[in-house]
């Protein structure tokens, strides 16, 4: 079971790695070239490197949506010709739409998955550095604070690095048991350690403290502890993301088996259960998104929440890693069944899809819930840029007031 576990979780390394490393790399060298022609304009520089964040969403608009109905459509049509219209096996090798599933599964989840998270960095990375560029850090000419967003991709990358280590050479699943916990302990290791890698970068690459962060409070100063904070609740939050999809998505968890257990019954009931659980599964996340982009912005306005965004995305390497490794185990077990290789060889290849699964729901989680922190940072630049975030930022700060004020009184009623 080593062997085939660390062949297929090198190989969804080598995706993740590729695209982390390639994205910050494009991205450092673009500002570089700018820096040649706007030198000491900050401003117009960060303003024009934005185009960098739209062309990566417009990659990830073809990869995402058109990858994913291609996968779909592929797989569904091998399981209607195969198993409804001619009553062989799944992957069976007298059906040609099996190897259309296979590429659909590379194109879809791989390509696809790829090209989404590539748009999230992109942006979020753009984002951050658009409102540092208004603040104090741009107005100093700091380089190294300017470069605070691309620090943080930096560090994710040299702790999945460590992280990965850890699963493919110290640490790897030597049975069917241990393949889901040890990718699980990949997303806390890696968050663990970005948490902690995190501290000294912050407080090294940004100033004590510099102003220019709160638009409708331009002279008010923020430290760096404030934007450790903003950077931290998206670290935690994005773990959370994970163990809630893990939860209910993996084998070795109650609402897989509920749902199981609800076809006994029929397909009727399994959609109506599978959909209702679908449902409640967003329910934490959604929490866990509002808290994170509420405690980013108390710590450093929409700054914060850039850094927030990117804390996400501190684990990027990792998340692309175990997302690629599913359709990795997918075509494998596709390919002995079509070779004829054995039932033992069958079984491992099950189990590693298996975990595979669940690790393709992890990884659609986090590029879904690091859109909606980026989202949050692209309205920020837009109004900063438009010069009304003035008229902005105190009704959204007397809204989180009220917010407390209503939390206050109702836990004063409670005690009395």
């Amino acid at each position: 079971m080593a062997p085939a576990f660390v062949a297929a979780y090198r190989s969804g390394s080598v995706m993740g790695f590729l695209l982390s490393s390639l994205a910050l790399a494009v991205l450092y060298g673009t500002i570089q070239a700018y820096r040649l022609y706007f030198r000491d304009d900050w401003a117009s520089l960060y303003a024009a490197v934005a185009g960098y964040g739209l062309g990566g969403s417009a990659v990830a608009l073809f990869g995402r949506v058109g990858g994913g109905v291609y996968t779909k459509a592929a797989d569904v049509g091998a399981d209607l010709v195969g198993k409804v219209e001619r009553s062989i096996p799944e992957d069976d090798p007298r059906n040609p739409a099996v190897v259309a599933d296979l590429v659909g599964d590379c194109v879809g989840d791989i390509a696809g998955m790829g090209a989404d998270l590539f748009g999230s960095f992109a942006e979020a990375t753009v984002s951050a550095l658009v409102l540092s560029s208004v603040s104090a850090l741009g107005a100093q000419h700091g380089w190294t604070a300017m470069c605070f967003p691309l620090l943080i991709s930096a560090t994710s990358i040299l702790v999945c690095i460590a992280t990965t280590l850890l699963a493919s050479h110290v640490a790897p699943a030597r049975s069917i048991r241990q393949i889901q916990p040890v990718l699980k302990s990949q997303l806390i290791i890696s968050a663990v350690l970005m948490a902690a890698a995190m501290a000294p970068v912050t407080l090294g690459a940004l100033p004590r403290s510099f102003a220019g962060v709160f638009a409708f409070d331009p002279a008010r100063e923020c430290t760096a502890w404030r934007v450790y904070v903003a950077v931290f609740s998206g670290i935690s939050t994005a773990l959370l993301i994970g163990l809630v999809t893990e939860y209910y998505t993996s084998f070795a968890y109650a609402p897989v088996r509920d749902v199981a257990d609800a076809c006994r019954t029929g397909a009727a009931t399994n959609i109506i259960y599978g959909l209702a659980l679908g449902y409640k599964s967003v329910v934490v996340p959604v929490l866990a998104l509002a808290a994170a982009v509420v405690v980013a912005y108390e710590a450093a306005s929409f700054y914060g929440i850039a850094c927030a965004a990117l804390g996400m995305l501190g684990t990027l390497s990792t998340c692309l890693t175990i997302d690629a490794y599913g359709p990795i185990a997918d075509n494998a077990g596709g390919i002995a069944e079509m070779s004829h290789m054995g039932d033992d060889v069958r079984e491992r290849t099950d189990a590693l899809d298996a975990a595979g699964n669940t690790t393709a729901a992890i990884g659609k989680g986090f590029a879904i819930g690091r859109r909606v922190a980026e989202a949050v940072c692209v309205r920020a630049c837009a109004l900063r840029q438009a010069d009304v975030a003035d008229a902005v930022c105190p009704s959204f700060s007397s809204a989180l007031r009220w917010l407390r004020w209503r939390c206050s009184a109702a836990s004063s009623r409670r005690r009395t």
